[in-house]
C-alpha cells in the first residue's frame, strides 16, 4: 500500500506564491503517473495537473497554465506543485494521487487514481 502525504499549504494573500508537496511511502511512487487535484468549499473535485512516470508528459488544467508547475524527484518519492501568482479562486483542499497504470502517461481522470492523500488546505485571500 501506498500512503501520500500533502504539506505546504497555508494562508496567502494573492499574488503569493505556494510549493506543495506529497511524499510517498509504503510502496512503489517512481513507476506510476502522479496528479494533483483541489476541491473548493462546495464544489466537486477537479483536476489541476498531472505529469507521467518518466515526466516526459506533462498536463495542466487550463485555469493554471502559466501559473502552476508540476514536477516530481523520484529519488525523494516526493510530488511537487509550485504555484504562483495565486488567486481566491485557487482556495482549495488539493490532494495528490498516483496512478494505477505502470508506466503510464499523465492523467486526469479521477477513476485512474487508486491511492491519494489527506490533503492541504490552500487560502488565499484578496
Amino acid at each position: 500500500q501506498v500512503q501520500l502525504v500533502e504539506s505546504g499549504g497555508g494562508l496567502v494573500q494573492a499574488g503569493a506564491s505556494l510549493r506543495l508537496s506529497c511524499t510517498a511511502s509504503g510502496g512503489t511512487f517512481r513507476s506510476y503517473p502522479m496528479t494533483w487535484f483541489r476541491q473548493a468549499p462546495g464544489k466537486e473535485r477537479e483536476f489541476v495537473a498531472g505529469i507521467s512516470w518518466s515526466d516526459d508528459n506533462i498536463i495542466y488544467a487550463d485555469f493554471v497554465k502559466g501559473r502552476f508547475t508540476i514536477s516530481r524527484d523520484n529519488a525523494k518519492k516526493t510530488l511537487y506543485l509550485q504555484m504562483t501568482s495565486l488567486k481566491p479562486e485557487d482556495t482549495a483542499v488539493y490532494y495528490c494521487a498516483r496512478s494505477n497504470f505502470y508506466l503510464g502517461p499523465a492523467s486526469s481522470r479521477e477513476t485512474d487514481f487508486r491511492f491519494w492523500g489527506q490533503g492541504t488546505q490552500v487560502t488565499v485571500s484578496p
